[in-house]
Parts: structure tokens; sequence; C-alpha cells
């Protein structure tokens, strides 16, 4: 009977049986199991303690896609005493919210019980919609609890905001994702039977493609899943390329009949890198020759002016845009001038790929800090919830001291330190390296 049940499982796995999506089967229904937001759940955190004492006021949960709004405000409707409504702003109205309010009448008249309606998406609702809430959500007879992604300073009309207190969420760290995938693999009733594999680096695209979000995480996994067999030892591995179907992302190769033409472009850059004019002339002509299109060449030299010469000519770059819009005004063959010019110059000029390498090593610290935060003193500040919260305070407008500088932090908490741009000594760079060296007597580079 037990194998009869396994394999009946196993079945039902097999044919990925209609049921709610991977994120809503694990969604968590009580505060332990929740993940994230530890600095308003951990314990004896001022909301935790409202939540299990019963005592939830009217606020707003705001946060970005996939950081848990929804299910927090799940576990409430679990944990409290009061009825529960819950209600989506792109698809409800004033109807529907005149309906929960006439029942949170009821419930206090003749019942003495409290009423909570949950808004999703509170902030598409309009200003008519909003003002609908406001006498009840002033008098208590219902208790508001409002998700929304967008800044509710600017979403919500202030008189509902001030009856209301704001949660900020923040996103999901690759760690609690992980705990997420974890859990989700190991106990989901249709996952388990499947025996899944997810190796370190599926998880690291996983997690990069979700940008914090639990629920692209777990609807990848799930899509992914789909796409890959069990093996002899009936486990499946999710692998990279299943991941790159679910998410609809494919990686572009160049055609490999075309191998000469590519190996002419190469040897093009790479003697302009190389500071040969004479290379970069000899086989700009053979492309030219054999038929190449003169925009294709100059939109490459306008790509190698930034990235092997940079800061150290700044003139290349314009220089090189305006070969482009040169070569298409004229046309060949007078363009094969313009290419010529542009070409013996960017070889000639002094080189510098420290822009190139600043950006790169940027790329990868967002790649793997994907949600480090912008320091409080750096935000935007223009309504009273964000000065509250201490947006933009002690922030030094660099104006107002001698020189128009001084020094304060602009990297998030978790890089402050990183240098990235790192300028060489060649050409005018060496002005721009000296002038940082200047103005940044802390962090030399």
């Amino acid at each position: 009977m037990e194998l009869f049940d396994q394999q009946k499982n196993t079945r039902r796995s097999e044919s990925y049986i209609k049921s709610s999506p991977l994120a809503e089967r694990v969604r968590p229904k009580t505060i332990d199991e929740f993940v994230g937001q530890r600095h308003l759940l951990g314990e004896h955190k001022p909301l935790r303690v409202l939540i299990e004492q019963d005592e939830v006021p009217s606020m707003i949960f705001w946060g970005p896609p996939g950081c848990g709004k929804t299910t927090l405000a799940r576990i409430i409707a679990n944990h409290t005493k009061a009825d529960f409504f819950q209600l989506n702003a792109v698809s409800s109205g004033v109807q529907e919210v005149r309906k929960v309010i006439e029942r949170a009448e009821t419930n206090r008249s003749r019942l003495n019980k409290k009423t909570i309606l949950f808004i999703d998406e509170i902030h598409r609702f309009n200003k008519a919609q909003q003002d609908a809430l406001l006498h009840s959500v002033e008098d208590g007879i219902i208790i508001l609890i409002g998700a929304t992604t967008e800044n509710p300073s600017f979403e919500v009309i202030s008189p509902l905001l001030s009856r209301c207190l704001v949660y900020v969420l923040e996103p999901l760290d690759a760690a609690e994702l992980n705990g997420i995938l974890d859990r989700a693999i190991a106990h989901d009733a249709v996952l388990k039977p499947l025996k899944i594999q997810v190796c370190n680096k599926e998880r690291e695209l996983l997690m990069l493609l979700a940008s914090g979000d639990a629920r692209i995480v777990l609807n990848g996994l799930e899509t992914a899943i789909r796409m890959v067999k069990p093996n002899k030892q009936s486990e499946r591995t999710v692998t990279v390329q299943a991941i790159e179907a679910a998410f609809q992302r494919r990686y572009v190769k160049y055609d490999k009949g075309g191998e000469e033409h590519y190996n002419i472009i190469s040897a093009f850059i790479k003697s302009m890198r190389g500071c040969d004019p004479d290379g970069a002339v000899y086989w700009l002509a053979r492309m030219l020759e054999g038929g190449e299109d003169p925009k294709f060449i100059a939109r490459r030299m306008i790509v190698l002016a930034s990235e092997d010469i940079g800061n150290a000519d700044p003139f290349a770059l314009p220089l090189a845009t305006n070969c482009f819009t040169a070569v298409d005004y004229v046309g060949m063959p007078e363009a094969r001038i313009i290419l010529s010019q542009t070409a013996t110059y960017l070889a000639s000029a002094p080189k510098s790929n420290s822009a190139y390498v600043a950006i790169e090593e940027s790329i990868a610290d967002v790649k793997n800090h994907q949600n480090a935060e912008v320091p409080l003193h750096l935000r935007n500040a223009p309504t009273k919830l964000m000065k509250d919260l201490d947006y933009g305070k002690d922030y030094k407008h660099g104006h107002s001291y001698e020189k128009h500088f001084t020094e304060q932090q602009y990297l998030p908490d978790n890089l402050k330190d990183k240098i990235y741009y790192k300028p060489t000594d060649q050409g005018t760079e060496k002005l721009i390296h000296e002038r940082l060296n200047q103005w940044w007597r802390k962090k030399q580079r």
C-alpha cells in the first residue's frame, strides 16, 4: 500500500497536476516560517509583538515585489482574532470597500469584533477610492493594511497616510532566497518526490535573474524543473540551460560561416589598441575592399574610443562619434578617408582602459551585492515621510565647501572602501589621477 501511494504521488508530480503555483503552495503561514524582514519580525521587534498580541494598527507595507508583503498580511490573518478581508486594488473599487465597511460596522456594534481589510497594490486606488477609506480608518471601524511597491508619499493620499504606520520591507538577499528555495524543494508535495538538485552555479543564476524577488525564484525554478528529465537515479538536476529557457534568456552567437569577417575586425581593433596605425589602416583597407559596411567599422571605433582610450584622450570618443555621423552623411568611396583619419588617430592616441575596468568591476559587485542599499544621506527626501525616515539627513552639499568639495561616503556601506576607477598616468588621465588623489586624501588611487 505504501509503495502504491509513492507511485501515485510520483505520477501526480510527473504530470504537474493543476494546482496553485509553487510560490503559493509554499507560502509561509506563521511568523517563524517567514523569511526576511528581521528588522520588523525578529524577536521582540515591534511588528512581531503587535501581531502576536493581536494589536495590529492600520499600516502600509512598502517594499519591492516578492519581499513578503502579501505573505505577511496573510500571517496576520492567521494570527488575528479579527474578521479578515482581502482586496486587490486592480480589480476592486469603492463598492467592494463599502461592503467590507458595512460588515465591519456590524462586527463592531453587534459582535464586538475587529475587522482587518488588506488591500494589495493600494497605490492603484485613485483619490476617490482612498477617500472612501478615511472615515472608517479614522474611527477604527476597520484596520487597514495596504501593500505597495511605490513610494506611499506619492501614491497614498496624505490624510490616509497620516492614519497609518509605514513599514519599509527590504528586498531578500541571496542567503534568504536560497533558504526559501531549499524549503520548497524539501517540503513541497509536488517537488519533494522528484528529488530536485540545484547546484551553486544554477542557484547564482536564479538569484541574479530574480533580483531579490522570492516569487520569481520559485516560479522560475518550477518552470525550469519541467524542462529537465530524471537521470538513472530518478533525480532531476536543474541546469543553466533549463533556467535560461524558463526565463526566456538566450545568448546570441556569431554565425560561424563569417569567421574571416570577425578575424579581420578583431585584427583591426587590436591594432588600434596596440598603438599601431599602420596595422589599423591595413585591416581597414581589407574590410573596405571586402565590401564591409563602413558604418559597422565606425561603430566599432566608437566602442574602442571608450574601452581602450577613455580619459587618456577624452577627445577620442566625440571624434569617433562624429566619424560615424560623417560616414553616414558622405558614404563610400569618400567615407574611406574619414575612417582612415579616425582609425590612425585612435591608434596613435594614449591608451587607458580604466573606465572599462571600473564599470566591469562595478557590475560584478552589483551582481554579488544585488540589494546594497543607498545610504540614507544620499536619498532624496521631497516628502515628510521620507524626512522622518532620515532620507537626506547629514548630506554635505559640495558647493558649500572650499574648492566645491568635501569628503563623504557615496557608496553603499558594504562597499564604502571600494575603488573602481583607477586612472593611469597616460595623457589627460594623468591630470585626473592627480586631481582625485588631491581631493580624496583618505582614498588614494
